[in-house]
């Protein structure tokens, strides 16, 4: 029978191209049981990487989406009444912790502040997690690990992680890959030739210099794999890219024009 920590496993390999070092480097902070702060801009592959860490190091994955009404109790856990009696039920970061597991706290600067403050002991030396509704303190396993993973590009004032947080990680950072391992990587996750794909990811491309003249953020592999699989089922090219990549970026008319050209330039 299945455990309640093993449907977090990782059943099949995912796939994932190393763009440097960063496979290496995770390797290390886990066997040094140090937190992991993954940085890079939305769709480049940053959780998919920690899935296939996941699955490489044999390692339950338990993924937090973070937002902004994420409370430590939704993190921690919670008494509920189940009939007449009042009962405790573990929240994804207890139930990784107990477990050994890697706990990914995805955009974890969409968090309220004082929510992200209930990871500080388990980023020392210390790896604890304090359960205050208990009076408890859970001592976390040596397979425990810390990931968390943030966007800069959308950095502000008001969202953005204290360096008494960030000062507790190590931090990779993430880019979009280069155009060669990013057209193979969108060949193969969207099951399409690889002149095709080659073609998306110059649009991709071209589309990325646009940041800072309208457009607050690039086109991500993500986007262009959806335009590949989009292409797979039969859908023209230039349909695809305009309906994958063209209009979820931008709602200004004028982009979305400029934008276009490049796509029917390309294809």
């Amino acid at each position: 029978m299945e455990t309640a920590v093993e449907k977090y496993k990782v059943a099949n390999e995912p796939f994932y191209l190393p763009v440097n070092q960063e496979v290496e480097l995770f390797e290390a902070a886990y066997a040094a049981k140090l937190p992991v702060m993954l940085k890079g801009p939305t769709g480049c592959g940053k959780t998919r990487f920690v899935e296939y860490m996941a699955y490489r190091l044999g390692r339950p994955l338990i993924t937090v989406a973070c937002h902004e009404d994420l409370s430590s109790t939704d993190l921690v856990g919670r008494f509920l009444l189940e009939g007449e009696e009042t009962v405790w039920h573990d929240g994804p970061l207890t139930t990784a912790v107990r477990s050994g597991a890697i706990c990914y706290l995805d955009e974890v600067v969409e968090a309220r502040k004082d929510t992200v403050v209930i990871i500080h002991p388990l980023t020392d030396d210390r790896r604890r997690l304090p359960i205050e509704k208990r009076g408890t303190v859970i001592e976390a396993p040596e397979d425990f690990m810390l990931v968390v993973s943030y966007n800069p590009g959308y950095q502000s004032v008001l969202k953005d992680l204290k360096q008494s947080t960030r000062q507790r990680f190590v931090a990779m950072e993430f880019d979009y890959p280069n155009a060669d391992l990013e057209a193979e990587i969108v060949a193969k996750e969207g099951g399409i030739d690889e002149n095709t794909a080659k073609d998306l990811v110059n649009i991709g491309q071209k589309v990325r210099n646009l940041r800072g003249h309208g457009l607050e953020e690039g086109v991500s592999t993500r986007l262009l794999i959806y335009a590949a699989q989009m292409i797979a089922k039969g859908i023209s090219p230039v349909d695809a890219a305009e309906v994958a990549i063209c209009s979820p970026i931008t709602d200004d008319r004028e982009l979305h024009r400029s934008i276009r050209e490049i796509i029917t330039t390309i294809i």
